[in-house]
């Protein structure tokens, strides 16, 4: 099964449509979307090394677009959007002691969770409600999931065909330590 959904991504990553469908998906886990951009992201640029400076590119811009939405959301809908955000990552008591620190640290902050596993949308909700400085928020957004999104690209542009074929003979290790990355930002949101 494992494999079967590896060549649907695999294929759907040379689809002519991928690079809108990975703009939306980098766009909504800035904000909302619980699934990072690196599952449709490293298929594509596996498919297509040629394109991962597009790819990189498409993928930093929207999110730090979706990263503005997540700071609306925490400024203007905190008490209704971002709160259940918060309560679904198990963030919503610490908030308060987290809220009183944060702009001390605040670019820092994004910065970390930019480049990490940790959730993202946490941070960029976190900003708008703590009114983190626009400007410091929006380089910080940029300079942080460019260096993600921009050093993945280069790895998987350098190392392509030997980074698929290791993908491909061990996809099941593979996909453990993604999903292990995954829970380990998880996990890091609810008890740090």
């Amino acid at each position: 099964m494992l494999r079967r959904f590896y060549d649907m991504t695999i294929s759907l990553a040379a689809h002519r449509h991928a690079l809108p469908a990975l703009g939306a998906v980098s766009f909504a886990e800035s904000s909302v979307f619980p699934i990072p951009p690196d599952a449709l992201m490293i298929p594509m640029i596996l498919a297509r090394p040629r394109k991962a400076w597009l790819i990189a590119l498409v993928c930093t811009l929207a999110s730090v677009a979706g990263a503005l939405l997540g700071y609306w959301i925490g400024a203007a809908f905190f008490d209704s959007v971002g709160q259940w955000v918060f309560d679904l990552y198990g963030k919503a008591e610490k908030f308060e002691t987290f809220k009183l620190t944060y702009n001390d640290w605040g670019a820092w902050a994004v910065l970390v969770a930019g480049v990490t596993p940790f959730p993202f949308k946490v941070i960029t909700i976190a900003s708008g409600v703590t009114g983190l400085s626009l400007p410091v928020f929006i380089v910080s957004s940029l300079v942080a999931r460019a260096a993600r999104f921009f050093l993945v690209a280069a790895i998987l542009r350098r190392f392509g065909d030997p980074a698929r074929e290791f993908i491909e003979r061990r996809l099941g290790l593979v996909f453990s330590a993604f999903c292990a990355m995954l829970f380990a930002g998880f996990y890091a949101m609810r008890y740090l």
